[in-house]
């Protein structure tokens, strides 16, 4: 693939200093990689948005370790069953975390395995 580079004068922006061709002879698979298709990147930049929240990462270090109860979570968190509860929603919608009923009580885990090597992954990733 051949991309067009137009470099300017910082005196004048409009006077073209060259013009050249750029091409990279050792990406010989440059011409074949496809981007992501739009509508998959909508549904993980939605995926990623629900990430970006500070509580919803601190429930989810807490839920890498073990499964726990919203007041225990909300004990742990200084917050609300409430505040907590609403976190909890939204990492659900997104396949985050999934639950079991005992009784009366309702226990928080991760998802799957994907959701605690990523949480993982990022966490060893930033303490580099």
């Amino acid at each position: 693939m051949i991309f067009k580079r137009v470099s300017t004068v910082a005196n004048s922006p409009t006077d073209k200093i060259c013009e050249t061709k750029c091409s990279d002879p050792h990406s010989g698979a440059a011409g074949q990689v496809v981007p992501l298709a739009m509508g998959k990147a909508q549904k993980m930049g939605e995926f990623f948005n629900v990430l970006s929240d500070p509580t919803r990462l601190r429930l989810i270090s807490l839920l890498a370790e073990e499964e726990f109860c919203v007041c225990d979570l909300a004990i742990q968190l200084e917050m609300t069953d409430s505040a907590i509860s609403h976190q909890l929603r939204a990492l659900r919608a997104a396949r985050l975390v999934s639950y079991r009923k005992l009784a009366r009580q309702v226990f928080y885990r991760l998802h799957d395995q994907h959701v605690v090597d990523l949480y993982r992954t990022v966490h060893e990733h930033l303490e580099e």
